[in-house]
């Protein structure tokens, strides 16, 4: 299975200490150079720089076709490492993009892109046995303590899928 990831997911577990699921679930995760750039050269994130950069199963990826890149920024307004994740995902013909913004979503699903966020990914590790319900709501209040933007809604929506009772 080919498993391309944008920035936020690989970050929100990675705050939360949790980014094990990713080598877990997939094995390897492939990421463009625009979200390792992200990921490593935003000061805001100078703390998780280092593990990022020792991660082994993240595997950093060229996306060839630059302009597909520069048009899908210009037609839909993404980031550049939301835009490279997509391209990536073409490129390699992936079955599935890692991705959570809004945005970045709807374009996914107008272009017939197999996705899922972070969210998704706390409740297949719940479903492969790799985290009980308590460490799916220990998570999502760590996630939301280090301002990771997260519906409380949809945390509501992830506890009840792992039979738990609305705790945010």
């Amino acid at each position: 299975m080919i498993v391309v990831s944008d920035t936020t997911p690989i970050l929100s577990l990675l705050k939360a200490g949790r980014l094990e699921l990713l080598k877990n679930l997939y094995q390897t995760v492939v990421i463009p150079k625009a979200v390792y750039n992200e990921l490593t050269g935003n000061m805001d994130y100078r703390d998780e720089r280092e593990e990022i950069e020792q991660c082994a199963f993240l595997v950093v990826e060229k996306v060839y076709n630059k302009d597909s890149v520069s048009a899908l920024r210009n037609i839909t307004g993404l980031d550049y490492g939301e835009s490279e994740a997509l391209v990536l995902y073409m490129e390699k013909k992936a079955d599935l993009l890692l991705i959570d913004e809004h945005k970045g979503r709807g374009v996914a699903k107008k272009m017939s892109v197999e996705h899922v966020g972070t969210m998704g990914v706390l409740m297949l590790a719940f479903d492969e046995g790799l985290m009980s319900p308590r460490e799916v709501r220990e998570t999502l209040g760590i996630m939301l303590t280090c301002d990771i933007r997260l519906s409380r809604k949809l945390c509501n929506k992830v506890l009840a899928y792992v039979g738990l009772k609305e705790y945010f």
